[in-house]
């Protein structure tokens, strides 16, 4: 009987021993830090020289080439902000503003105009006869730019009140980008005249 019972526990061993598979001995022989494989090849990473979506890689510009980009920016910047405006031209208020000084003939824009030929007649060489007409000149235009600065305020205060109740525009700041818009030529006005002279608002 004891016989017996070595032999079983043997021939247990013996089995133990065929039935553990290729694989888990060579797994048993591996290191302890082994990362099995994925089974595809891990992708490259670009290049430096190379753009993520493929292509040729992006030329250096030279020094002539990078002056003439800033100035080809500057000058796109300069008609966008020509045609719509910049932070201060935002609002219906600061639009309708724009509108009335644009859909009427302004004292305003013969201002500058005046101004240089009062300037050139007031000089001390010129007859004392061209000096007081250039006097008489200023004075006429000073005037006729106040008047028309009220009509204008009137105008626009009136028509925010209507069409904008509750608006939080200040009145005073409309009033001044109004007066400041009208004493500018119209070619020169930014951003460009939406309405033409005689258009209703």
């Amino acid at each position: 009987m004891p016989s017996l019972f070595r032999r079983k526990s043997a021939d247990l061993v013996e089995e133990a021993v065929t039935e553990v598979t290729p694989d888990e001995a060579t797994q048993s022989a591996r290191p302890r830090g082994y990362t099995p494989g994925k089974g595809r090849e891990t992708p490259k990473r670009p290049s430096a020289g190379r753009r993520p979506g493929g292509g040729a890689p992006t030329k250096p510009l030279t020094k002539a080439e990078a002056r003439e980009r800033r100035r080809q920016m500057r000058a796109e910047a300069a008609a966008e902000f020509r045609r719509e405006g910049g932070p201060r031209d935002r609002g219906p208020e600061r639009l309708l503003a724009r509108n009335v000084v644009d859909s009427r003939r302004n004292v305003g824009t013969w201002f500058f105009g005046g101004a240089l030929i009062v300037l050139i007649g007031s000089n001390a060489a010129m007859p004392p006869v061209v000096r007081l007409v250039s006097n008489l000149l200023w004075g006429a235009l000073a005037l006729g730019v106040v008047v028309d600065s009220i009509l204008i305020s009137r105008k626009i205060r009136k028509l925010v009140r209507e069409r904008y109740p509750n608006s939080g525009q200040r009145m005073g700041s409309l009033y001044l980008y109004a007066i400041m818009r009208s004493i500018t030529f119209r070619r020169m006005r930014a951003p460009v005249p939406r309405v033409e002279i005689g258009d209703k608002v």
